[in-house]
């Protein structure tokens, strides 16, 4: 069930929000991107391959019904 906020209460918490400024926002960013793993070079191959494949199979088996659909409904009209 959502809770029901005032206006000064909604007020309140945008001004929370914003505290800091640009340069924290900044600093805040750097730290995060410092958290990150960055995958090795054979990891991101690994994976960039499997998507790769991964599309091109289902565009395959997307045109394969595609092409079944058009044919039962040629069939069907003509």
């Amino acid at each position: 069930m959502e809770e029901k906020t005032t206006g000064k209460e909604r007020k309140q918490k945008k001004s929370t929000r914003k505290k800091g400024g640009l340069k924290q926002i900044l600093t805040n960013l750097r730290v995060e991107f410092g958290r990150i793993i960055w995958p090795d070079r054979d990891t991101l191959t690994k994976s960039t391959a499997a998507v790769v494949v991964s599309s091109v199979a289902l565009g395959i088996i997307i045109a394969v019904i595609d092409m079944i659909i058009k044919f039962g409904l040629g069939f069907v009209i003509a």
